[in-house]
């Protein structure tokens, strides 16, 4: 499966739409490009793995992998992302301003509906970072 994240940039933060066989799936909110910097900036451009991941605090979510030096990037629930993300991609049902957006975890729970079954059979999922 190919999932491919076509972005806008702003100042304070990067909003995406998160697509898949040409369908949205969903929109998404990061924090703005900076360079890749560790906790302040969405990664870069790029082909990644998704894979699923648990921790106690996000419970079942997904790891980005492969990103050039950075890890623990994530996508799990987030509306904000400069208050709510430390690099990662949290998918939202509607945009509401730069890095800003509503319903995160209706947006999240869908995604996860998608993904998880193709990895459950030891698929790959792949993100494409437009």
């Amino acid at each position: 499966m190919f999932l491919f994240l076509e972005r806008t940039y702003f100042p304070d933060g990067t909003n995406g739409k998160l697509v898949c066989e040409g369908k949205l799936i969903c929109y998404t909110i990061e924090l703005p490009w900076k360079n890749n910097e560790k906790k302040v900036s969405c990664i870069p451009k790029g082909k990644y793995f998704i894979k699923k991941r648990y921790s106690a605090k996000f419970k079942w979510h997904m790891e980005v992998v492969g990103v050039q030096n950075r890890s623990l990037i994530l996508f799990h629930p987030a509306n904000n992302a400069l208050i709510e993300l430390n690099g990662c991609i949290a998918p939202v049902t509607k945009l509401s301003g730069p890095g800003l957006g509503l319903m995160s975890r209706k947006a999240f729970d869908a995604l996860k509906t998608l993904v998880y079954p193709i990895l459950d059979r030891n698929e790959s999922v792949v993100l494409i970072v437009e």
